[in-house]
């Protein structure tokens, strides 16, 4: 067993102040490297420190500017390689292009392998990731996937508020089993949207199966894009009777325009979060919690070999 002071911690610039916090709930502090950009764009890094034999875990969303977050965690990675690492591990809390993990239609690329392809030619040993869109990109990978759940971060959170009268919602098919897992711990009873997509971006919601009339719904996804889901999920939920009085609850803020304008309606209560994105907007109805001490304990389990589903509860 390898011991603490061979885990080296280092940051892209995606998600700084969550790596800083990461390290300091592992009680260490980042690696010295550097990234930075050539004149032209392209991505440097200058590795400060020996990483001979350690047990390396790089910390990067790849979140917007998406390509250029993915070169600089494909960049730190192969530096880190030739540097004569141990181990690298690519922690990445949000998982870029993983919508686009299956054909739709005809000659469109299945874009989330292709970046798996990238992180294994790159050198990654090992990646740890919090909710990824489709949990069938873990297959994509040949080298080990941990994947991680905000689960219990946000629903431990809901414990906190007041959620008598609530109804937890599943925006869609494919949330289900989170949406059921969330009902579950909260003790709450479940209902789910069934939608049609008529765009890559856009769907129209069909049906509603469950009873909300009446209830204060919780409206669950893995990420915020643009909100027109969301939003009118909201609607369809009030047509049919559910109490103005809504939370939404997510793991990724992606919340690209204009996402905060269709957040801002009286019928949303509260809009709960994760830092896996930096969120560096002022709303009053976001709360940001932090995934920091979810991550900080899986790269302490991985670099001791202890299990790492033992840290759900859900």
């Amino acid at each position: 067993m390898r011991t603490g002071e061979d885990v080296k911690l280092f940051s892209g610039g995606a998600t700084r102040d969550l790596a800083a916090s990461v390290a300091h709930h592992l009680g260490s502090k980042l690696a010295h490297g550097t990234v930075s950009q050539f004149p032209d764009g392209e991505t440097r890094t200058t590795i400060e420190e020996s990483v001979r034999g350690a047990d390396c875990f790089v910390i990067q969303s790849t979140c917007a500017p998406v390509n250029h977050n993915i070169m600089e965690l494909l960049v730190l990675v192969d530096a880190l390689r030739r540097a004569s690492a141990w181990r690298v591990n690519a922690v990445i809390p949000y998982f870029g292009y993983a919508r686009q993990d299956k054909k739709v239609q005809a000659r469109e690329p299945i874009t989330a392998k292709l970046i798996a392809n990238l992180l294994e030619t790159a050198g990654v040993d090992r990646v740890i990731t919090i909710d990824l869109h489709a949990g069938q990109i873990q297959g994509f990978f040949d080298v080990p996937v941990d994947h991680l759940t905000a689960l219990d971060i946000l629903g431990s959170h809901l414990r906190t508020v007041d959620i008598e009268g609530c109804v937890v919602v599943s925006p869609d098919v494919g949330r289900a089993t989170e949406a059921r897992r969330l009902a579950n711990y909260l003790n709450l009873p479940l209902a789910m949207l069934y939608k049609r997509r008529t765009s890559p971006t856009e769907t129209t919601v069909t049906n509603v199966i469950g009873d909300v009339e009446g209830l204060r719904p919780i409206m669950i996804d893995d990420m915020i894009s643009t909100a027109g889901t969301m939003r009118r999920g909201i609607d369809a939920l009030l047509r049919l009777g559910a109490k103005p009085d809504v939370r939404v609850v997510a793991t990724h803020a992606v919340f690209t325009p204009p996402a905060l304008e269709r957040l801002t309606t009286d019928a949303i209560s509260r809009v709960y979060v994760t830092d896996t994105i930096p969120f560096g907007g002022d709303h009053a109805h976001v709360e940001v919690l932090s995934v920091a001490p979810l991550l900080a304990k899986a790269i302490h389990n991985v670099h001791n070999n202890d299990s790492v589903s033992s840290l759900f509860t859900t």
